[in-house]
């Protein structure tokens, strides 16, 4: 067992970081390998791509802010109908009001941090559990979305529909591809790049244990090989299609919480509060602070996700933002997040949503009714917590436990041994 833990820590870099890292990517292309043997190709055309990020987007985005509230010990079940009241407030605003749709983008966002305000006040400063406080305020942004729309549909401009029906434009010389999405996965190729170099000579200036050279290739091939496949697909789509404006926004959100939550004080404060908030408050964070701020980023990125959702519809109406708020708890929690909080990733949720979206995009090419799909989605995330509690009980080796490692919590010692007791310092410490 020591042996294929040291294969695996010699194999992903030398941190069990990247292993889980890697683990989390290779069960997402596992599942895209057998879609795409089941549909006879069609999982990975241009097209079915280019609809899967147009068609979730949304959901992703939601994932990011419901991250940090889970991470933080939370729960926010207000997001689907928070999404809904800010798209009929912005539509009616735009038809009624003849407002520009750049001002009513703005308008949303400042409506989405109006109420997380609110229900951070009520969970941070007034002490009502998150769980209380959002599912009032899902039934009471439902109901007030159905009052100002009157249950009717409100159309939206063409302006407007770009961030969620819109595509990079076509410009340059003809090559077949669309050259933005070309030029995009260049400098996603060259970010990988610098990272890898940056995080060795880091390693290396710390005097830390470095991954042979040969492994570093290795991981690079595949990390660019992915890109440059997906470059293609998403470039090579029919005429006036490319990667969706809604993914470039999500890839800016993921790009931007990713760094936040690793790299910044105020992340790791976020952290500290999921893993013990009486020790992280001792500690001297702010943990009203914080529950407020993750609070009020839910409802802002929730804003967000709903006028992107309105934009691709092309009109707000009654129904919007149901169960989203289930969707993105269910892609944060087989991302690898803890039920408890402290733990859990911005790229783990993310791949947790894709591996969502594309089991649902899958079983829809198939055929398979809505029914079927909601029950085997609900399947999907009991056995990715079930797992995750198994694991932590068994702490032994096995081949289902290392494939479904990126479904579960951190391991902090990198073993399958049983974590020991922590007392409340450790609580605190947060995983690099």
């Amino acid at each position: 067992m020591s042996r294929i833990s040291d294969l695996q820590k010699n194999l992903f870099g030398g941190t069990t970081s990247n292993a889980r890292q890697f683990g989390m990517i290779s069960t997402l292309v596992a599942i895209v390998v057998l879609f795409q043997i089941w549909t006879d190709g069609l999982t990975l055309t241009s097209g079915n791509l280019i609809a899967v990020v147009s068609q979730y987007s949304y959901i992703l985005i939601l994932a990011v802010g419901m991250l940090m509230v889970i991470v933080a010990g939370h729960i926010d079940l207000s997001v689907g109908s928070v999404a809904a009241f800010t798209g009929i407030v912005v539509a009616k605003a735009m038809q009624e009001h003849s407002l520009p749709w750049p001002l009513a983008i703005l308008l949303g966002l400042l409506v989405g941090a109006a109420i997380g305000a609110w229900q951070g006040f009520w969970v941070a400063y007034i002490g009502v559990p998150a769980f209380i406080v959002t599912l009032a305020g899902m039934m009471l942004f439902r109901g007030a979305n159905q009052y100002i729309g009157n249950a009717d549909t409100v159309p939206v401009p063409e302006g407007f529909r770009k961030i969620g029906a819109g595509f990079l434009p076509e410009v340059g010389p003809d090559t077949g591809y669309n050259n933005l999405t070309l030029l995009l996965g260049v400098a996603a190729c060259a970010g990988v790049v610098w990272r890898e170099w940056t995080a060795r000579q880091t390693r290396r200036e710390m005097k830390a244990d470095l991954a042979p050279l040969w492994v570093t290739g290795v991981r690079l091939a595949v990390m660019i090989g992915i890109i440059v496949f997906a470059t293609l697909r998403f470039a090579g789509g029919r005429v006036g299609t490319s990667l969706p404006i809604s993914g470039i926004i999500l890839i800016a959100l993921v790009l931007a919480y990713s760094h936040y939550t690793r790299n910044t004080i105020g992340g790791r404060h976020i952290y500290a509060v999921g893993g013990n908030a009486r020790a992280a408050e001792l500690s001297g964070v702010k943990l009203k602070r914080v529950n407020f701020a993750v609070m009020m980023n839910m409802s802002v990125l929730a804003a967000l996700a709903g006028m992107i959702f309105v934009a691709r519809s092309s009109a707000s109406g009654p129904q919007d933002g149901l169960s989203w708020e289930l969707d993105a708890i269910a892609a944060v929690f087989i991302g690898g997040a803890a039920v408890s909080g402290g733990l859990g990733t911005v790229s783990g949720s993310i791949v947790g949503g894709l591996v969502m979206a594309l089991l649902n995009n899958g079983l829809q090419l198939q055929g398979v009714g809505s029914d079927m799909v909601q029950i085997i989605k609900g399947l999907v995330l009991l056995l990715a917590v079930a797992f995750d509690v198994y694991n932590k009980s068994q702490g032994r080796f096995s081949i289902i436990a290392t494939l479904t490692r990126p479904f579960r919590r951190d391991d902090p010692a990198g073993t399958a041994a049983p974590p020991a007791p922590a007392s409340d310092a450790d609580k605190t410490k947060i995983p690099s």
